[in-house]
């Protein structure tokens, strides 16, 4: 996906950070969010503080870093780096917290491609929704994400009983495809 960043790691932070403009997070938080070692993380920071795309500063032992909004390069990048790696974070934000919702996963082909199969860049982001959910809020909240990427936003509705459902074809196929959890259902992955 998009391979003009120096790591995966590098884009991980980058979409953390000017996706979040407005808070600030220590290394070490960071270095949780994006799952790597601490050590790893200090570099990726010192190298992206020092070429001017993050700001610092220290507050005691703990030293604090966010994008650097506003910046020559914060609007372009944020932009990129929404598009490309920042779809699981939108939809995050816009389905996670709605009332009746169990689950919810990006599937299809920008999962596809965020777990790094090779492939064209994605038409439109695939959203798997598991609970008891109003249809409407679903809708309402894929036009917020859909919005924010300029591309269709396409949700799946279903409830926990069918998505445990051994003998469901569409079930079967979204359980074959890569997933991308941003609200992990309870005992997936178990």
């Amino acid at each position: 996906m998009l391979p003009i960043f120096r790591s995966r790691h590098q884009a991980d932070l980058l979409t953390l950070l000017y996706l979040h403009p407005d808070r600030e997070f220590t290394v070490t938080e960071l270095a949780e969010k994006v799952g790597v070692p601490l050590t790893t993380m200090q570099r990726e920071v010192g190298r992206l503080l020092e070429a001017g795309l993050l700001s610092g500063r220290r507050v005691g032992r703990a030293h604090l870093i966010r994008a650097m909004v506003p910046g020559r390069y914060a609007r372009p990048l944020t932009e990129l780096l929404t598009l490309a790696f920042g779809p699981h974070l939108l939809v995050e934000r816009e389905f996670s917290n709605l009332s009746g919702v169990d689950g919810v996963a990006v599937f299809g082909s920008w999962a596809s491609r965020y777990l790094g199969e090779p492939g064209p860049p994605p038409n439109d982001i695939d959203v798997l929704v598991v609970g008891g959910i109003s249809r409407a809020d679903v809708y309402e909240a894929a036009e917020r994400v859909e919005g924010g990427l300029g591309i269709p936003v396409n949700p799946v509705l279903m409830t926990r009983e069918r998505w445990e459902k051994a003998a469901d074809p569409l079930v079967d196929q979204v359980r074959s495809a890569p997933l991308v959890w941003v609200r992990e259902l309870a005992g997936e992955g178990e």
